[in-house]
């Protein structure tokens, strides 16, 4: 229910302040202009899509203007390296005294060493070090009795070794201790690599602009219900012979196989959508024809198939297992590039976000954090542990940072694969909510709502034909206490909302207008409404 694009109805009941002066005036226009170039949302995800920009040597547009033109020069000068010229060596013509030579120098003559001195040194030089050498190893003076040698390190680390499935017998990936960095990223992508798939999705072309549109006046449900629900629009070439409408290119993103015969994991929203779907592998000349099996919009997970067996696969491994700080490796098709390993350490656990699409908003929870650098084109690619197991799909990534990245954990996966693979509806888990958008109370807010305190959560908006709509809850009310109990921010209020179940009644205590009074709601499930809390 967050839009940061809304406009925030606190401001016009608490009276936002605003200046009248031309420079503020100014100010906010551009800030206006600024806005337009910020994301909408805090969080992305989806396929790589090819951008149809300018490209290096494509001649310019002819019609430019002088000034694009001088702009475009400005450009490139700017962009330009310069080498540091060397320092300047003078040069003196021939019969020119150089300036060393007008001064005057006085030569000393060294006083000679005799033999019997030097001996003397070398000898009394080789018994002082003789005597520190064997000393420092008796008395251990540049080590410690802890110290280990690097065979012992290496056992003491708890060296493991496994081997990723498939593969015939490759070498086992190891995992002996490094001090600044994991040894066995190189082993780990050349074991996991190969049952990394690209994946890239067909959509078929509609209308009479070859576009991906609908169907135009066919489409129109008044006039759709003049020819039944079986009659399907016209594409171009229909009637005259042809085929109807081209297989047009749509997105590209990442997946993996995890079993033999060619069952392979990715996310929902890289394939959700597509008419036809096809997966490349390493060593194959041509591409596969995958169909499509389970999917689930929730969850943002998918299963495909192709023929064959002998695949080489990727183990999934437990992601509980896996502890804040441990290094991961990303292996996926970002932005197009093939195969691209990435490698950072997992950031977090646990993580909630939600991300907003045309087909509603998908609350995702559990998800794994992670630094290692994720892209458009990484979407279904796997998040692997150092012992070359699967512990996550790479899924979204923060769109105003830097190294934060998110996947989907194997405990997710695990519970619902039999169900996907079987192209089952996965049932969803009720949600309790009441359908009220909650904000915590600040001291303005209390001030003009002559409250005294901020304890409590403001109702800052309310779902249409939710429990909290039909059982009048309205907005700018402030929820002190639930069934008598009081919370005085809205994270505990939500918290306690969760823990009821679907259908219980609960009383809501209530500030309105100065007045304490008592609301009476029955529980909702959040999955009829796909909204937030």
């Amino acid at each position: 229910m967050d839009d940061h694009n809304k406009k925030n109805p606190f401001d016009d009941f608490f009276g936002k302040q605003s200046s009248g002066n031309n420079g503020e005036g100014d100010r906010n226009e551009r800030e206006k202009a600024d806005d337009t170039q910020k994301p909408s949302y805090y969080y992305s995800y989806g396929p790589f899509k090819s951008s149809h920009t300018e490209q290096e040597g494509t001649p310019a547009p002819e019609g430019r203007t002088e000034r694009e033109r001088r702009n475009d020069h400005t450009l490139v000068s700017q962009g330009s390296v310069e080498m540091t010229p060397p320092k300047a060596v003078p040069v003196y013509s021939p019969g020119q005294p150089s300036p060393a030579a007008t001064k005057n120098w006085q030569v000393r003559e060294r006083k000679r060493t005799s033999f019997k001195a030097l001996f003397a040194s070398f000898m009394a030089g080789v018994l002082v070090l003789g005597g520190l050498t064997v000393a420092s190893d008796r008395m251990n003076w540049f080590t410690s009795d802890q110290a280990l040698a690097p065979q012992e390190l290496s056992a003491s680390a708890g060296n493991t070794s496994v081997k990723a499935a498939g593969n015939n017998g490759a070498e086992p990936v190891s995992n002996a201790l490094d001090i600044v960095r994991p040894n066995n990223i190189a082993k780990i992508f050349e074991q996991s690599s190969p049952a990394v798939v690209k994946i890239e999705t067909y959509v078929q072309s509609r209308g009479n602009g070859g576009g991906t549109s609908g169907g135009g006046l066919f489409e129109d449900p008044f006039f759709r219900q003049f020819f039944g629900g079986d009659f399907s629009a016209p594409t171009p070439g229909q009637g005259q012979g042809g085929s109807g409408g081209q297989l047009v290119p749509n997105g590209l993103g990442s997946g993996f196989l995890y079993k033999k015969n060619g069952y392979i994991l990715t996310n929902q929203h890289v394939v959700g959508e597509a008419d036809q779907i096809k997966v490349t592998l390493q060593g194959y000349d041509k591409p596969f024809e995958a169909k499509l099996l389970g999917n689930d919009y929730n969850l943002d997970l998918a299963v495909l198939k192709i023929e064959g067996n002998n695949f080489p696969t990727i183990p999934l491994g437990d992601s509980n297992q896996i502890n804040v700080g441990e290094w991961v490796v990303a292996i996926g098709n970002p932005n197009g590039f093939d195969h691209t390993v990435t490698v950072g350490v997992l950031s977090a656990k646990e993580r909630p976000i939600s991300i907003p699409d045309a087909q509603g908003t998908r609350n995702y929870e559990h998800l794994l954090q992670t630094d290692a650098s994720i892209n458009p084109g990484n979407s279904g690619g796997p998040l692997i542990n150092l012992n070359g197991e699967v512990v996550g799909i790479n899924t979204a990534v923060s769109t105003q940072s830097q190294g934060i990245g998110f996947a989907i954990p194997t405990t997710t996966i695990k519970d619902v694969l039999d169900t996907l693979e079987a192209n089952k509806e996965i049932p969803k888990t009720p949600a309790p909510f009441i359908g009220a958008t909650l904000s915590d109370i600040t001291e303005q807010m209390a001030s003009q709502l002559g409250l005294a305190d901020t304890n409590g959560a403001i109702v800052y908006n309310i779902t249409y034909n939710a429990p909290a709509f039909k059982a009048d809850l309205r907005q700018y009310d402030v929820i002190v206490a639930l069934d008598g109990k009081k919370y005085n921010n809205k994270e505990d209020l939500i918290a306690a909302i969760q823990k009821k179940k679907v259908g219980d009644k609960v009383t809501l205590n209530v500030i309105r207008n100065g007045n304490t009074i008592d609301v009476q709601v029955t529980i909702g499930n959040r999955n009829d409404f796909n909204v937030g809390q």
